[in-house]
C-alpha cells in the first residue's frame, strides 16, 4: 500500500511541476492579453497591420477563440505553417486544451524548431516582448 501511495505521489508531483513547466514557456501571453484586453481596438488594428489580413478577418477569429493572445497564435501559427486562419481556428478547436506545442505539431511546425521557439520567446506586436529580436551583438546588417 504504502508503495502504491508512493507511486501516486510522484506521479502527482511530476504532473504539477510539467504542467507549470509548459505554462511557463508561453508566460509571455499573460501580459499580452492584459494589453490587448485594454485597447481592444488597437489590438485589432495591430492585427491587422502585422498579418496583413482585414477586420473581419479579425473579428471571425477574436469570436472563435479564448483570448487575444489565442488570436494572435492563430495568424502567427497561420503564417508559420502556410496554413489560413480558418483551417488554424479548425485546429485549435480540435485540439483545444492540449497546448501550442500539439497545436504546432499538428500544424507541421516542429517541437524544438527554430519556428517553435520563436512561439515560445514571444510575441512580435508589442514593444518590449520581439519573439527574441534584438538579442544579438548588434553586428547585423549595416554594422561594422
Amino acid at each position: 500500500m504504502k508503495l502504491v501511495k508512493g507511486v501516486f505521489t510522484i506521479s502527482m508531483l511530476f504532473l504539477v511541476f510539467s504542467s507549470v513547466a509548459v505554462a511557463g514557456d508561453f508566460e509571455w501571453m499573460r501580459d499580452f492579453n492584459i494589453r490587448a484586453e485594454v485597447d481592444p481596438s488597437g489590438f485589432r488594428a495591430r492585427l491587422a497591420a502585422r498579418f496583413q489580413v482585414g477586420d473581419l478577418q479579425i473579428r471571425t477569429v477574436l469570436s472563435n477563440v479564448e483570448k487575444p493572445a489565442d488570436a494572435y497564435m492563430v495568424f502567427r501559427l497561420g503564417e508559420m505553417s502556410g496554413r489560413p486562419a480558418p483551417y488554424v481556428v479548425e485546429q485549435y478547436k480540435a485540439n483545444r486544451g492540449k497546448g501550442w506545442g500539439v497545436l504546432a505539431k499538428s500544424l507541421g511546425i516542429k517541437p524544438g524548431s527554430r519556428e517553435f521557439h520563436a512561439l515560445k520567446r514571444g510575441q512580435d506586436l508589442y514593444e518590449g516582448n520581439h519573439g527574441g529580436k534584438g538579442k544579438g551583438k548588434g553586428k547585423g546588417k549595416g554594422r561594422k
